[in-house]
């Protein structure tokens, strides 16, 4: 279970964003993997740190997080926290705390406008839904753009002006000695732009947290673990900025029947020690909903198979079906009657090697392995 994100920060929940950035920049300079190399428990530390603060410092996200908790983030939640940490929070902290004195990366993007990041979304279906495909309609709680500012995060009737503390670059240098440090403008925090009159309804971000219905297309053969991207369905932008995409990860859950393999099925069928001697047949359905009779030849062995062509699954977007594997399991007789012990006694005296060869070719070999112990 993940820790409260607040604890992990060590503020509280009423923190400004003053109070938050002092706590992280002090939590991640004691743990940062510089300071502490080989230290795996250090290096965790710190993409904790790192997932709180991402999260917390934003007011959309924020404000999820303090309704719904870590829920907000999954099943297709904002995602925001690991999004973040993934879409290279590393590289923000890195260039936050040291200055960028690597030279950093520039994230913003033509007037302030930062693309969202992309949610994920865990879908669990049956293998019938597999085989066969489906349509699923899906509610996602994503931040979308702000319809009060068309996302420009102004209030209506103005706009964002120029950073005049970078000139719009988003980022200033300072001279120290014989080197020129580049970093991330404090003002407009690399956007290039400011807002004087932020919107009131999505407070100057140009976005806000709303649940929309979106259909998705699951195609028959769709095998586990397989992830289906929707363009343009992920988190809005900063101001405007263009929309990240939507993953769905695709789980399958286990069938008390069959068991796959890529294109193939496998069910095993228990049969009684009679079918197994004298032979006999049984009906097994599959998949696509019909019934095959298979017939068990006398003598048969338990763990022997039989291959039911095309009655497997289907190979995405290809015309190919797989086979279903029949697998006999031959049962012991349980529970038996004074008279059919009897039975069964009467047929062990009259039983021979050629009945069971098998068993008695293993004990011959293995009388003859002993014995030569004694040589």
């Amino acid at each position: 279970m993940k820790a409260d994100f607040y604890k992990t920060l060590g503020v509280d929940k009423a923190a400004d964003d003053k109070s938050l950035k002092a706590a992280f920049r002090k939590l991640a300079m004691e743990c940062h993997p510089d300071r502490h190399p080989g230290d795996t428990s250090a290096e965790h530390r710190f993409k904790e740190i790192n997932e709180a603060y991402e999260c917390l410092k934003d007011p959309q996200k924020r404000a999820a997080y303090d309704r719904f908790g870590h829920a907000a983030f999954e099943h297709g939640g904002m995602n925001g926290a690991s999004a973040g940490f993934a879409a290279g929070g590393f590289a923000d902290i890195f260039e936050d705390i040291f200055g960028d004195m690597m030279g950093g990366r520039q994230r913003r993007q033509s007037g302030g406008r930062e693309r969202g990041a992309d949610l994920r979304y865990n879908m669990e279906i049956s293998l019938e839904e597999a085989y066969a495909g489906k349509t699923a309609q899906i509610r996602v709680p994503a931040s979308i753009s702000c319809a009060e500012c068309s996302g420009s995060g102004a209030q209506p009737g103005t706009q964002p002006t120029t950073c005049p503390t970078c000139s719009g670059a988003g980022r200033v240098r300072a001279a120290q000695g014989f080197f020129s440090i580049e970093r991330t403008c404090p003002q407009c925090h690399g956007r290039g732009q400011i807002i004087k009159d932020p919107c009131g309804k999505c407070s100057g971000q140009g976005r806000v947290i709303e649940e929309k219905s979106l259909s998705v297309n699951i195609p028959a053969g769709i095998e586990d673990g397989t992830r289906i991207r929707l363009a343009n369905e992920g988190e809005a932008g900063v101001r405007g900025g263009p929309t990240g995409d939507l993953y769905i990860f695709l789980s399958v859950k286990p069938h008390e029947f069959f068991q796959r393999d890529g294109a193939d099925l496998y069910c095993k069928v228990p049969i009684s020690m009679t079918t197994a001697a004298l032979g006999g047949q049984f009906e097994v359905a599959s998949l696509d909903g019909t019934q095959t009779r298979v017939k068990v030849p006398d003598g048969t062995q338990h763990g022997k198979q039989f291959r039911l062509k095309g009655k497997g699954m289907p190979v995405l977007r290809q015309p190919q079906i797989g086979d279903l594997y029949i697998q006999v399991a031959v049962e012991t007789p349980q529970n038996l009657s004074k008279r059919q012990r009897e039975l069964l006694e009467e047929f062990e005296q009259l039983s021979s090697k050629e009945n069971s060869p098998a068993s008695a070719g293993f004990f011959s070999r293995m009388k003859d392995f002993f014995e030569s112990f004694g040589e």
